[in-house]
């Protein structure tokens, strides 16, 4: 179904009756990613809704040209796409919103901002540091926090390492990238197909440890497709880890068939528009910074979740923002979950684990609720 809100026309995939569940997927994903997750949790008894977000898909209204003004696609404007989503759909409040990769921050911001609206939180793959800081105590002598390594003063250092490399999120802001992937010299199918691959449980290189600062030289110890070689595209990059034919029809998590939805839709939009969050989702851009700065000292206080894959390396390529979700960032997490067999694609690569722990995460958090 097509559901105008806050200026968009956003496509949005429904399944199910009962309370609202708002499901954000992720880079570079569709409302599609959930598909076997929305089965289950309709099952359970909820209305699972899962829309193509801004920049994505079948929503239509944003501008795709990469010089477009990406105003739009900063945090909070993307918090209001999800609350006026829901006040659309005739909801005052939803049991839970759940975000994925890309999908997690906004999910995170907004149980941060409306917590009346959005009860609990399940985020996947990407922690939540929690809100950046303001200065505190300085008139009295205390001095400001030293910020750590923006992007481009890590791309600096990690240009002098010996093998030079570079941070993924500097590339995707390039007006290359683009093209880069849509016209991958081995074809959008292969290029996406090599993606999913590298970034799954499937690649065998893939055992993530937490890091020890933001440095270059730690930084560097993180695969290509988040650190990559200095001289190469994504494009490039992924090439080089194409799984073989044997590989590719062992893969059931995600078939042929499947991989051909996000090729056509892909193939359609582009990655223009997807990749306008990273221009202005920035560590350095002031005017991110001072945005949410605004929010400085507040934390999650709705129950939360963590879901994610032993094989994932987006858990830890932010260094020390796990322990700070755990212990700051949100007051009432109650589980954080692991699974095995999964990479980053998660609900993909895991539907039914995944599924289970939502619903059991969702169904504890209304006993609670309806308790005197």
């Amino acid at each position: 179904m097509d559901v105008t809100a806050n200026g968009l026309r956003f496509h949005v995939e429904e399944l199910g009756h009962g309370p609202a569940v708002l499901l954000l997927h992720g880079f570079p994903e569709l409302a599609y990613s959930w598909r076997k997750v929305m089965l289950a949790l309709a099952a359970a008894g909820y209305h699972v809704i899962a829309p193509d977000q801004r920049g994505y898909g079948r929503t239509t209204g944003w501008d795709d040209s990469y010089d477009a003004d990406p105003d739009p696609f900063r945090t909070l404007n993307m918090v209001r796409d999800a609350i006026s989503l829901v006040y659309a759909l005739g909801y005052k409040q939803v049991d839970a919103i759940v975000g994925h990769d890309a999908g997690a921050p906004v999910a995170a911001w907004s149980a941060l901002i409306r917590p009346d609206i959005f009860r609990s939180l399940a985020l996947m793959s990407s922690p939540f540091a929690g809100a950046p800081s303001l200065p505190f105590n300085t008139a009295n002598g205390a001095a400001p926090p030293r910020p750590p390594l923006s992007d481009d003063e890590l791309d600096a250092e990690m240009a002098k390492l010996d093998r030079p490399r570079k941070y993924y999120q500097n590339y995707q802001r390039t007006p290359g990238a683009n093209d880069n992937m849509l016209h991958a010299p081995q074809g959008l199918h292969a290029f996406l197909r090599a993606y999913y691959h590298y970034k799954s449980a499937d690649w065998s290189g893939n055992k993530p440890f937490p890091l020890r600062a933001r440095t270059a030289e730690e930084m560097s110890k993180i695969p290509t497709y988040y650190v990559m070689d200095k001289d190469k595209g994504m494009a490039e990059t992924v090439a080089a880890e194409m799984p073989s034919a044997a590989e590719i029809a062992a893969c059931k998590w995600l078939t042929d068939a499947e991989l051909d939805v996000y090729v056509t839709e892909y193939g359609r939009t582009g990655f223009t528009g997807a990749l306008q969050g990273y221009r202005v989702r920035r560590g350095s851009d002031a005017k991110t910074i001072a945005e949410l700065q605004t929010f400085s000292g507040r934390t999650i206080d709705v129950p939360s979740i963590f879901i994610a894959g032993k094989s994932d390396w987006g858990v830890y390529q932010t260094p020390g923002a796990v322990e700070s979700m755990q212990t700051s960032a949100c007051t009432r997490m109650v589980g954080f979950h692991l699974l095995d067999g999964a990479g980053h694609w998660v609900q993909q690569e895991q539907p039914e684990q995944v599924s289970e722990l939502l619903i059991a995460f969702l169904r504890d958090q209304r006993r609670a609720s309806a308790r005197p």
